[in-house]
């Protein structure tokens, strides 16, 4: 039977494919700290007070790719390079979804609209990085090597994901309501559809490590394949949907460090 866990387990248990998802998750944590960081840098003064947020938010993404680097070299393993075609972040941005690399780098401050749009962005993609980590977490808590890293960035995504709720709905009662769901709405769309193509590349890559048959890849390429046609009939609805989150104002302190991994 083709379980989650069993899937993961196999990943896990040899070192190049463990490599490979190391470094995929280290890039696109680290990638998501470098834009949080210069979100942070150049909030519009009206905004100013979301800047401390967005640098912890930064920080715990780069915290996050910190572990994932750490992990890799406990088992005396190096980073690998990235297939171009598992690069979430990078084909995120090609879609235009998120703020563009170019205006991150330019030193002009951002707009209301700007920061619009990186919380409806960080809403779906947090939705989506909560998700999985709860995946892992539920079978692999407990893991010698891997628990202490599952339950920790967990419980940061789960902070990140309360945050973009909270400070959603904040500018939804300002009047920026129908920007916030027509970007929601358009990052969703855009994002199931790039998970679906960056879950279909991480399997290729993962079956010509391990020697999948043809018959498990082309079962779990159809797997990805009916998720994202759910996610696209009404799956998508849960990435848009705003509500009060229990954690209030999760990100409103210091980053919590990770010293036994960085």
């Amino acid at each position: 039977m083709l379980s989650a866990k069993r899937l993961f387990q196999e990943i896990v248990d040899n070192d190049e494919s463990f490599a490979l998802f190391c470094s995929i998750a280290a890039g696109g944590e680290s990638q998501g700290g470098w834009e949080n960081a210069r979100i942070a840098a150049l909030v519009p003064q009206s905004e100013r007070h979301l800047a401390p947020r967005i640098a912890r938010h930064g920080a715990d993404e780069d915290k996050h790719g910190r572990i994932f680097n750490a992990l890799m070299r406990k088992r005396g393993l190096a980073p690998v390079p990235v297939p171009r075609d598992t690069d979430y972040t990078m084909l995120l941005e090609r879609a235009g979804i998120g703020l563009a690399h170019g205006r991150l780098r330019a030193d002009h401050p951002l707009t209301a609209h700007d920061i619009v749009t990186y919380l409806a962005h960080s809403r779906v993609t947090e939705q989506r990085a909560s998700e999985q980590m709860r995946l892992l977490r539920r079978h692999f808590a407990d893991h010698p090597d891997l628990g202490r890293a599952v339950r920790m960035i967990s419980n940061d995504e789960d902070n990140h994901l309360a945050y973009c709720h909270e400070e959603l709905l904040r500018l939804a009662r300002a009047g920026h309501g129908r920007a916030i769901q027509r970007t929601l709405r358009g990052c969703a769309l855009a994002e199931i559809r790039i998970y679906r193509d960056v879950s279909l590349a991480v399997m290729a890559h993962m079956g010509d490590i391990l020697g999948w048959p043809r018959a498990r890849s082309a079962l779990l390429a159809a797997g990805i394949h009916a998720v994202y046609a759910w996610e696209r009939f009404a799956g998508w609805r849960r990435m848009v949907s705003l509500e009060m989150p229990e954690r209030r104002d999760a990100l409103g302190g210091p980053a919590v460090t990770a010293p036994e991994f960085a």
